[in-house]
């Protein structure tokens, strides 16, 4: 179990770092959309380094780079408030904090199911982004894939509060 966990988290860990390099090119994309239409305004059209897309490639990278942060971070920035728990034992603390992380097993597992079958109805209508033609089918199976990693990353976090004491959190 602890050999599958530590795969796992390496696994999420680095679907965290591409979220990041998603980030990163959505900051590049976007500059570069501004810069060329400034430059357009500048020139009065005559030099026209805009290109179509910038928007469709910043809408889908913003749910890709959720959807692949979201297996790495859900275990890690969620805040407990001590108000309501500060009287409770530390097991009872752990066993609040798994049943919550239940909440986005079903969260996960919802959109990963939803997704899943959304690909094959882009499939069998041929659907695709409106600007780049790319087919909905891949961005649907690329986030049904993220999904079910939250909804097991959420599932793995929730057995260890469940069946171990020792420290579930690791940085």
């Amino acid at each position: 179990m602890m050999a599958f966990s530590r795969l796992f988290d390496r696994i999420t860990h680095a679907m965290h770092v591409i979220s990041g390099a998603i980030l990163v090119s959505m900051m590049f994309i976007t500059l570069a959309d501004v810069l060329a239409r400034a430059l357009f305004k500048a020139t009065g059209g005559s030099v026209d380094l805009t290109f179509i897309g910038g928007v469709e490639l910043i809408k889908y990278g913003l749910l890709l780079m959720v959807v692949f942060a979201l297996p790495y971070s859900v275990g890690r920035s969620q805040v407990i408030v001590d108000l309501f728990t500060e009287n409770l034992s530390s097991r009872m603390k752990a066993w609040l904090e798994g049943l919550y992380m239940l909440g986005f097993v079903m969260l996960g597992g919802g959109m990963s199911y939803r997704f899943y079958h959304a690909i094959g109805q882009a499939e069998m209508s041929g659907e695709t982004t409106q600007d780049l033609l790319i087919p909905l089918s891949y961005l649907y199976a690329i986030t049904s894939f993220a999904t079910a990693f939250l909804a097991l990353a959420a599932l793995l976090i929730s057995i260890r509060l469940f069946f171990f004491r020792k420290e579930v959190h690791q940085s």
